[in-house]
């Protein structure tokens, strides 16, 4: 993604709010605490602070360091963003009055009572076989107010000014194909959908970290960009379990080699500092996030979202078909061309 590039011109998401919609978020990891707004962070699920969740991976926690981890383990793509945490799931899952609280309370402003996010990131999703039931009355007036609601919502965050982005969904499916499904939130009214790419054994020597994951929801009706999500393919698909050995500047281990073609990011762990490994367009979409918080502070905090969409099209790599595709959408991001580095 070349975000490197980025950092080196200045470019850190600094002043930029990106409200991550997900589970429990460890708050005092040492690549949170820094960029996390405590005061802002809530949870819409009764019973649970928006700093709890199940288990020592917390799937918020993950996401939000790809968006903005402060770097001193890891590195975020926008490593000054502002954090809000708004835990609307739990234990991995969430009721969609949960979400939809958490989008309305992430997209007002501040001085209204909300976070005041200029970003929103959704790694979550519904996947809806709308169709195949549409003869059922009871269910088709379900969805469609369901749908409505939460286009009403999304809505609500493009006219207050906030870039709103969601993963694609990791059922493999082409959307242009199985015309019976809708995925929710990433089909509704102005949000960004994002599949999901990763490399086949970059310990083994390969570099292909754009290319599709096998998991990864498509269809050009679909996706709107494409960014590393990380992949287990070369076991999965390949039938590759070999080990490898990862030699870091301060650490060095061994592990299975599909787990190193992964996303490592912040998790709830045992301590303040851990960090796992994981896959899914759910890694993908803060990827995304960042670099919309990198195009947003390059603009002065001023641009909106369709402003922000049309400069992601603009520097995103065509990769696959030329033009629009069912893989990439406008194309792949790329955080030093978004910010006007490396045009």
């Amino acid at each position: 993604m070349d975000a490197p590039d980025a950092w080196d011109g200045g470019f850190t998401g600094k002043g930029v709010r990106v409200a991550v919609i997900d589970g429990g978020f460890h708050s005092t990891h040492i690549d949170l605490a820094p960029n996390l707004d405590v005061q802002s962070s809530i949870s819409t699920v009764p019973g649970f602070n928006f700093n709890q969740d199940v288990g020592t991976f917390w799937h918020g926690t993950h996401v939000a360091g790809i968006v903005a981890a402060a770097g001193n383990g890891i590195v975020g793509i926008a490593p000054e963003a502002t954090i809000i945490g708004v835990k609307s799931l739990h234990n991995g899952t969430g009721a969609f009055e949960w979400i939809l609280e958490g989008i309305l309370y992430a997209a007002t402003p501040q001085s209204q009572g909300g976070a005041g996010a200029q970003v929103i990131n959704m790694s979550l999703g519904a996947t809806i076989n709308y169709r195949d039931n549409w003869q059922d009355k009871e269910f088709r007036d379900v969805f469609r107010d369901l749908q409505k609601t939460y286009d009403r919502a999304t809505r609500y965050a493009y006219q207050n000014g906030v870039t709103v982005i969601a993963s694609a969904g990791n059922g493999g499916n082409n959307y242009d194909d199985t015309k019976e499904l809708f995925q929710l939130p990433a089909q509704n009214q102005h949000v960004l959908s994002i599949s999901s790419t990763g490399p086949t054994g970059w310990l083994l020597g390969n570099t292909n970290f754009s290319q599709p994951a096998y998991y990864t929801d498509h269809g050009k009706s679909l996706v709107d960009f494409a960014a590393p999500g990380g992949t287990l393919g070369l076991f999965v698909v390949d039938g590759f379990d070999g080990f490898c050995n990862l030699n870091g500047t301060f650490v060095s281990t061994t592990n299975f080699c599909e787990v190193f073609d992964m996303v490592f990011s912040t998790v709830r762990g045992t301590t303040n500092g851990n960090y796992n490994w994981s896959q899914g367009t759910s890694m993908a979409a803060p990827a995304a996030a960042g670099v919309a918080a990198l195009i947003i502070q390059a603009n002065n905090g001023k641009l909106g979202p369709a402003q922000v969409a049309a400069r992601m099209r603009q520097s995103a790599s065509d990769l696959g078909k030329p033009g629009q595709d069912e893989f990439y959408g406008h194309g792949f991001v790329n955080a030093a061309k978004a910010v006007g580095i490396n045009d």
